[in-house]
This record gives structure tokens, sequence and C-alpha cells, in this order.
């Protein structure tokens, strides 16, 4: 179908998704983004307290600013900003500017061909999308839409504790007792865990992050406990690339964490698969496959990593990888069972391109369950994307970014090699036979 009889659909109003309609728009397309939440970037909101480890310059699209500056906006140059600075001084500003472009409160929970299901094939493409919507009302619409740039991230998707990728026995009750979270702790927490233990499960840079504040308010409140749990049995690069890592702040990340485990203030438990979580005397005990128990805690932060939510796809023709849930193309570049040497390249349209013509997942949501995207890396893909559906097949092939080395080198480590193997994290060790998540290191 050709684009530009309908609007462009873009799910979600996020950092990509705005970019993506900036870029559009300057293509001379029509965007529609649609964003479940009552504003922009509304999951960005929900860690606002939270400091990127990307400097200012990586966390604009050149599109958007271009879309800004003659309103007399100027980009941010200098630091590293939270959550909520990045919204006020950028997304929120950019998304005004798209005006009424974006639709809030329209979740997607559905998208199709027009009088064609999964299984037609005859005219499929010359069809519209149709992309079904519920609004904050309760009312259900239809939209029909020339092609479908999914930025819908995997925040709402939160990895479980269970090791075998399903919730442990008992973690839905403990999470809806208040005991089991999600999110990363912030300072404000301070008097809720002074002196209570706590614990992090999760080897990622969120899970850092959160043990890294947690220190903090140990240090401002003393009898305070931090327990950190890593499914795999031997550290491997959890601590990152330290003075290595081409993003100075993502090595501080790593080397603070490691810090306060060696100093004896975060106690670190290895080869810890969880399997059960029970709530005793108004605490939670976690119990892995091998029997151990943790001391009960009073409260366990979950920071396994995210999944992309798949459910409102199912009458599109993907093509994803079977372990990652990344397009097919891209799943062995970012796949962490094989490597994290440096970073993954740039990819663009032709790797994100599905069976379904017009249809593209961008974003965090385009590694499936890798960890390792960056904002730079959607802003990249969507700068293609757009170009691809402008018809600009050169531009849409060209790549115009270079990425910054992590400064680890091999994959997440034989999975159940022991604490002093020198093949934890080794770039001669053979893939590991199960996969080890974190989670997207968009923070620190």
């Amino acid at each position: 179908m050709e684009v530009g009889m309908h609007p462009v659909a873009v799910i979600g109003a996020g950092p990509q998704g705005l970019a993506a309609a900036a870029h559009l728009l300057e293509r001379g397309l029509n965007p529609l983004v649609l964003e479940a939440g009552p504003s922009a970037a509304s999951a960005v909101a929900e860690w606002s307290h939270v400091r990127l480890f990307s400097p200012w310059p990586e966390l604009t699209d050149a599109a958007a600013c271009r879309l800004l500056e003659p309103t007399g906006w100027t980009a941010p140059t200098r630091g590293y900003p939270t959550g909520a600075q990045w919204i006020d001084e950028y997304l929120a500003p950019l998304a005004d500017q798209l005006g009424d472009r974006v639709r809030y409160g329209a979740r997607v929970v559905g998208i199709g061909r027009k009088g064609r299901d999964l299984s037609v094939d005859g005219g499929r493409a010359d069809q519209p999308f149709v992309v079904h919507v519920q609004r904050a009302d309760d009312e259900e619409e239809r939209i029909e839409v020339s092609a479908v740039i999914d930025a819908s991230g995997t925040w709402r998707n939160p990895s479980p504790a269970g090791a075998d990728g399903l919730a442990a026995v008992g973690e839905k009750k403990a999470h809806e007792a208040g005991l089991v979270d999600y999110r990363i702790p912030s300072m404000q927490d301070a008097a809720e865990f002074a002196g209570k233990h706590v614990v992090v499960i999760g080897s990622g840079h969120s899970a850092s992050t959160a043990v890294n504040t947690l220190v903090r308010i140990a240090q401002r409140e003393p009898g305070t406990r931090i327990s950190w749990v890593l499914r795999r049995g031997a550290v491997g690069n959890t601590f990152g690339g330290d003075t290595a890592d081409e993003l100075p702040e993502r090595g501080l990340l790593g080397q603070r964490a490691k810090e306060a485990v060696e100093s004896g203030v975060v106690d670190l438990h290895t080869g810890f698969r969880a399997e059960r979580v029970s709530i005793e005397d108004g605490r939670t005990v976690v119990i892995s496959e091998d029997g151990r128990q943790l001391p009960a805690a009073d409260k366990v932060f979950v920071l396994t990593g995210f999944r992309p939510d798949l459910s409102f796809l199912s009458e599109v023709r993907l093509d994803l990888d079977v372990r990652l849930q990344a397009p097919a193309s891209i799943a062995a570049e970012v796949d962490p069972n094989l490597h994290s040497c440096g970073s993954v390249r740039a990819t663009g349209a032709a790797d994100l391109a599905h069976p379904e013509h017009g249809f593209y997942i961008v974003g965090a949501k385009s590694y499936g369950r890798a960890p390792t995207f960056l904002a730079l890396t959607g802003f990249e893909q969507v700068r293609s994307v757009v170009a691809e559906l402008a018809g600009d097949r050169e531009a849409a092939a060209r790549v115009e970014l270079s990425l910054p080395d992590t400064g680890v080198c091999g994959g997440s480590g034989v999975f159940d090699a022991p604490e002093d193997s020198d093949r934890a994290g080794s770039c001669c060790a053979p893939a590991p036979q199960l996969i080890q998540l974190g989670t997207a290191p968009v923070a620190r």
C-alpha cells in the first residue's frame, strides 16, 4: 500500500516514538502517535528519579531538534539528566510541538490488515493496517493507517524473579502485598528501608543502579542490610567495563557496585535461581531451586530485565528470534549469550523489516529480551525506517551512527561456571546454554 494515503501510526510517545513522528513530518508524511499513558514519555516518568548514564548529546534526535529549534528551544549539551529532566527539557516540549498528532489515553490492543486475518495472502500488502485502540473512556475504535512503527518499549512488561522465566511460586501474591517490586528504588525510600533487609535480584544496569541507591540509604540509615542475587554462577561482567567503558558514567555504575560488594556493605549471592517466594510474618523469603533461602526480607526488587509485549501483534506476520523475541536478522548481534565485545552495530530498516510489509518494531522492543539497547540506537533506527517508508532507499541503507564501546569483552559467561573460573565472561568461552538477562542500559 502506498504510504501517504493514510497516516503512519506510531505506537508510544516515548523517546523513539516522538523522534519517529519528527522524522515523518520532516519527510512530508502524516504521523499519528498513539500513547497509552496520560502524557508524553509516561514510562520514563515512572523512573523519573533515575539519572541516565548517557550524556545529553546522546539523548536527543536530530530531526526532533530541528523541529524544536524554531520555537526558541536549545538542545542541552552538558551533563547527565534524570528521567524527569529528560522529559521536562526535551520530550515534553517535543510532544507539545507535535500537537494533536499525539493522542493520549489511546492504548493499542490489536493490529491487523483490513479484511485479512493472519492466514490470508491475497491482496494483503494492498490493504491498509487497521489499528484497534482502547480509549481512556473505555470506547474502542479502529483506525486505518498505511504503516505502523511500534515504539511501545518494554517498560511495563518486566521479567519475573523465577529463574525459569515464569513468576516464582508466590511471587504474584508477594507483589500484590507490596513486598516485591519491579522498579528502581529512590532516595525518597530511605525512611521505608531504614534498618530493614532489602534484596535486589538481577545483574544488569538497573540492578546495579538499585544496589548503589540502597548503599547510599544504608550509609544514611545504619542497620540497613542489602542482598544482591545473581542467577549466574559467576560475577562475569556484572560490574561492566569500568574505565574501559566509553560511557564513563556507565563504567562508574558498575565500579561503585563492585566496591560495595568488596567492602561487605552488600552481600552477593551467585548461582541463586529463585523458585519460590513465601510470606512469613509480613516479610518475604526467597528460596532457590537448590533449596537455599535468603534471610527474610522487608522488600525484594526484581530487576531481571524486560520482555516485549507481543499480545496485540497476533495478526501481524512477524519474523522473531525464538530466544530473544527480537527481529531474527539482528538477534545474533544483540544476543547476550554470544558476546558483549564493544557495542552491537547500528540497525536500520532492512534489519527491522518483517514479512508484514510496512510494519516495524523500533526502540527497546526491537531488542526483544536483550539488555543492550541505547537511545542512540533507537534514533538511528527511526531515521532509517522513516526514510524507507518515504521511498528514500539510499538514506535508509546509510549508517549514520557510531556506538560507544562497553569496554566489556565476552558474553554473559558460562552460566554455571564457578566463581573463580577464568571462563566466566571470556571472549573464548563457548556460548552458555541458558539465557541470563539483565535490564536495558538506560540508567545508572
